[in-house]
This record gives C-alpha cells, structure tokens and sequence, in this order.
C-alpha cells in the first residue's frame, strides 16, 4: 500500500462558547482506495487553521509514495524534516498530528481493527468525561453553583469554571496582577460552586495562564481547603520555574500541559516538579503514538493524565483510544456542550456523549467518519472541501 495524495479542509463556525469550533481535518489517500481521516487543532483565532493547513500541504511531499504502515518512520520523518522551522511548535506539530492521525485511521481499518488494539489493547471502554462550563454573563456564585448542578445531572464525572476573566475588579487590562477585589470574587466564585455541590464531584478551576506569581500562590493557598480536582495554568506556561514555584507553595493540586506538545516538553515538566496533573491536547501534541509516548512518560512518575480537548467527534475519539489504552486515564474534557451541530458533524455511534462518557468505538480505524454533507456547510471562510 501506498499514500497517493493528502488534503486538509477546514470546518467550523465562530460561536459564542463554542470551545474552539473551527477545526482542521486531514485526509491521506491510499493507492488501494483506503482513506485515513485525521483531525488537528486550528491553532485558534490568530490561525483560523490555514497556517496548519499550509503546514501540511507543505508536508504533502514528503510522504506521497510512502507506506502508511511506516506511522513512526513518517512521524520522525515530518518531524526531523521540519527541525529548522520550529516541527515541535504551531503550526508545524499541528499538522503533524492530523497526518498521523490519518495514518492510524488506514493502518486500522487495513487490518480491521479498532486503533486501541494497535496500541496493545485496552483497560476500559468508557471514557469518563469532564465538563467545561460557562455560567453565561452572571458573575453570581448562585449562577456558577446551578450551573454545576446542570452539568452534573448530565452524568459528567466533574465540572471545570474558568475564572480569570470575570470582568470584576480588573486592576489593568495589561498586567496579570490580581487585586484585593478581583482575587475576593475569584475565590468567592470557587466557594459558591463546592458549596452548591458538595465535596463528592470533583470541581477544576482554570486560569488560562492570567496571572502573575505572587497571585497565583495567594489563590492556589487560599482554596486548598476546597480540594480542587486541579488549579488549570495558575501562571503562563512559558516559564516552568515559575509554575514549579507555585506548587510548593501549596497542597492544591496543580495541572498544566494544553499549551506544551511533545514529549520532550512534558519531560521538562516532571524533571522540575511543576506539575500534579497533565493535560496534554491530543490534537496538537503530536498524533496517537506521541500522546502514547507522553501518558507512559507520566505514568512513570505517577502522575495521572486528563486531556485538555475542544475537538470534534472524530478528534475526541482518536483521543479515546489512546485514553482506553494506558492506565493512569483520569478524565477527558468535553467542551462542545453549547455546539448544536456538534453531533451532526460526524458519523459513527450516534450519540457520541452519553450519561457524561464516551464509549470507544469498535469499528475498525478511528471508527468515526466526517459526515460529508454537514461538513461541506461548514467549510471555514471559503475553504474548499476535500476534492
């Protein structure tokens, strides 16, 4: 077998709340008419996924001729290709991603199998999922509290509130310094949420990388006795000294990795201590074998992995396989709650979230496909769709 052509479309619609609904998808073409469909993160809204798709047209080269079987020896090949431009940094790794992806979706549905067997196999078949979730204008503990309560009537196993943009007490739209009125709603935000649902459902809180050093221990000390699930990105992610920092200076367990992608990365995190909880994005991490590669780096210092993911269907169950198959799984973000044609997006077991989990498919591949009609309506800002 052999790979003939690859294509990238992108696909999404810019809504409120809409967890990052444009989405880069990638397809490799076979010489024995199998097609392997991958899907990438878009970078968002400074890329709107054309850089990542110019990444991989980019790529096309390299790979037309070659043996889709060869997943790793591609990888390594895109990668290594693409040293001198920054291959483990956006866009590059982006695409990256989707092509291996792709590659899994051949060598899976070439061999009838599920892409968790290539990777030797499962520990379970539910996916236990998280929701991201948004209390709409209020800045009302109450409103975050019933919010919560929504949410977890659904069957998610925990709930996550972003609070670093609550429009309350700003000192300066330019610095990350929390101030005595901002840093007091913060935390009575946070309180309001565990006191309306208890101690028994896990609550993550998450700062985006917004603040400075000084206000990320104040809130990371002030909280801890609300045992938070994690404390999401306390101080931006570029200085790894600085997040190390942060938790030392506090029980409150810390969690980062959306915005690190390789294994390589992820093994500067652990050697300085930094981190109790990773959250790589599969989606721009690196591909299957990558996000493999980082979970057991993880597991060897026992710490558990719950993906950060604002994908479509297909995306979120490539990250299901790779999820089933390592033992240190905690949880896997669902961020398309208030995407109403989320699940029409895709075609596979409809529908794809129930009861707060997502099942691992069986059919060989990824085992979800794009639904071709529904995706043609929502090519990004005149793309064109897969030829």
């Amino acid at each position: 077998m052999k790979i003939t052509d690859v294509q990238a479309c992108v696909i999404g619609t810019q809504e409120e709340h809409s967890g990052g609904s444009v989405w880069t998808f990638v397809r490799v073409y076979t010489d024995e008419g199998i097609v392997g469909t991958g899907e990438c993160n878009s970078g968002g809204p400074g890329y709107s996924g054309f850089a990542t798709k110019a990444a991989i047209t980019a790529m096309t080269p390299l790979l037309v001729g070659e043996d889709p079987f060869n997943i790793h020896l591609l990888y390594e090949k895109m990668r290594r290709g693409g040293r001198y431009g920054g291959s483990t940094n956006a866009p590059i790794i982006f695409a990256i991603t989707g092509i291996e992806n792709a590659l899994y979706d051949i060598v899976g549905k070439a061999l009838n199998v599920p892409v968790y067997k290539l990777l030797g196999g499962k520990f379970r078949s539910d996916i236990q999922l998280y929701a991201d979730c948004h209390a709409g204008a209020s800045n009302d503990p109450k409103a975050y509290g019933d919010k919560a309560l929504e949410v977890i009537a659904e069957g998610f196993g925990a709930v996550k509130f972003d609070v670093d943009s609550t429009g309350t007490g700003k000192l300066d739209m330019h610095n990350w310094t929390v101030g005595a009125r901002e840093m007091s709603h913060i935390i009575g935000l946070i309180e309001g949420i565990r006191g309306s649902i208890g101690y028994e459902i896990d609550l993550a809180i998450d700062c985006h990388g917004q603040f400075d050093l000084p206000s990320a221990i104040t809130l990371a000390k002030a909280v801890e006795p609300l045992r938070l699930l994690w404390l999401e990105e306390p101080v931006p992610a570029e200085n790894i000294d600085a997040l190390a920092q942060v938790r030392r200076s506090s029980s409150t367990v810390i969690c980062t990795g959306e915005n690190q992608y390789t294994r390589f990365e992820f093994m500067e995190l652990f050697a300085r201590q930094a981190v109790d909880v990773i959250m790589p994005d599969l989606a721009k991490a690196g591909g299957i074998a990558e996000a493999k590669r980082i979970a057991d780096l993880a597991d060897v210092h026992y710490i558990p992995i719950a993906p950060h993911n604002v994908s479509s269907p297909l995306g979120m169950m490539a990250a299901c396989h790779v999820m089933a198959s390592i033992p240190n799984f905690l949880f896997l973000e669902f961020h398309a709650r208030d995407i109403p044609w989320w699940n029409d997006l895709c075609e596979g077991d409809r529908p794809f979230v129930q009861n707060g989990k997502m099942t691992v498919s069986e059919r060989p591949g990824i085992g979800i496909e794009l639904n071709d009609e529904v995706a043609r309506r929502l090519v990004w800002n005149g793309d064109t769709y897969f030829s």
